[in-house]
């Protein structure tokens, strides 16, 4: 299996999807590297930094689940290191 490292980024615009997005991020956390979020309470939103391990097919349902959440917007960036797990 090719895997490829990469960093999801996600703005949450609505709280009522925390939980969505959080037990999305749960479901595929094996392929999670680490997280970092941070609250901008000055304009009401959260951004969260997920960095994966991952098939790009993984990597692309993640940020396609996470995007498709109404008030929630998340772009990928791939490294270009692609490796054989």
């Amino acid at each position: 299996m090719k895997t490829r490292v990469a960093v999801i980024s996600i703005i949450l615009e609505n709280t009522v999807h925390v939980e969505e997005v959080n037990a999305i991020l749960h479901t595929y956390g094996s392929y999670i590297i680490g997280r970092m979020g941070l609250p901008y309470r000055a304009k009401g939103v959260h951004i969260i930094c997920v960095a994966v391990d991952a098939p790009e097919d993984i990597i692309s349902t993640i940020a396609g689940k996470l995007g498709r959440l109404d008030g929630v917007a998340s772009k990928t960036a791939y490294s270009h290191v692609i490796t054989e797990k």
